[in-house]
């Protein structure tokens, strides 16, 4: 039975550890919560200047959402960009993590310049891409010249713009794949490839049935965030096509920007909002779902 003494150190003890968690909870309220509860509140109003909430509507933006062509053009966009960006990243990535990890001469270097990419911020990495993607005076189709190819409007061709897009988000991307590639990788038992060796196992034979079933919780990780990345990209769209052309690179998270801060519809693009939170949230769920029984924790 508790007496009064532990009942008041044990409440005590809960006030102390409300007081050291005082400081996220606020931080998560100001710049998550609040946030969250005000884009579910504008996507059911119709919205001022200033973001001041005029009347109720219902679901008056989210029914306007299936019959507008520009968001259901940016979905598509955005499935097309996922499924451009994420199976490249990792696989290359997984690649270089690889051939960093072999026990050869130089391998610090190579580690080093895989990794130094992360040192530079998506505009900066955005704007050396513009140079390379330029229909003119760009490094690749001065290249493409060369060999007598004629030069590709890479950023302008709306047939072009959205895959040299996702080869900018691609190259943005491999640094931090690798390095947590890399981490896994270097957490794998050596003695687990010296007895595979010992029984007659080739590289591929240990590549497929010891390095990628025990490195399956970092691709798993890996997957998720590189999904729920691609489908909030937004700095490369906005600094290489805005958008466009003819919409060829209007993601969901860039249609959002064009329709609160340029078109000032704030209702509509808060209900486009929420409707990403909850595509992004399905597909997250559908990856756990599928993954859970093809992960392997050591």
């Amino acid at each position: 039975m508790k007496t009064k003494s532990n009942i008041g150190k044990e409440i005590k003890l809960f006030g102390m550890g409300l007081s050291y968690l005082l400081p996220t909870f606020l931080l998560l309220g100001v710049f998550l919560f609040y946030p969250i509860i005000k884009t579910i509140q504008f996507s059911l109003s119709d919205v001022l200047d200033g973001g001041v909430v005029d009347h109720f509507v219902g679901l008056k933006h989210y029914l306007a959402l299936f019959s507008s062509a520009s968001f259901l053009n940016s979905i598509k966009v955005s499935f097309i960009f996922v499924l451009y960006t994420v199976p490249i990243t990792i696989i290359l990535s997984l690649f270089l993590a690889v051939i960093a990890n072999e026990k050869l001469k130089g391998t610090k270097f190579f580690q080093m310049i895989f990794s130094s990419q992360l040192g530079i911020s998506g505009a900066a990495s955005s704007a050396i891409l513009l140079f390379f993607f330029h229909p003119t005076l760009g490094t690749i189709n001065n290249m493409l010249g060369f060999f007598g190819i004629p030069s590709i409007g890479w950023l302008t061709s709306p047939d072009w713009a959205l895959f040299s897009v996702a080869l900018a988000t691609v190259w943005m991307g491999l640094s931090l794949n690798f390095i947590l590639l890399l981490g896994g990788l270097q957490n794998i038992s050596v003695d687990l490839y010296e007895s595979a060796t010992v029984d007659g196992a080739g590289y591929w034979t240990r590549l497929f049935k010891i390095t990628i079933p025990l490195l399956s919780p970092i691709l798993f990780f890996v997957t998720i965030i590189n999904f729920i990345n691609a489908f909030q990209s937004f700095g490369q769209i906005h600094i290489l096509t805005e958008g466009g052309p003819s919409e060829a690179t209007n993601l969901i998270v860039y249609s959002i920007y064009r329709e609160s801060f340029i078109y000032g519809n704030y209702g509509f693009a808060s209900a486009q909002a929420v409707a990403l939170f909850i595509i992004t949230l399905v597909v997250t769920l559908i990856q756990f779902k599928a993954g859970e029984g093809r992960v392997h924790y050591q």
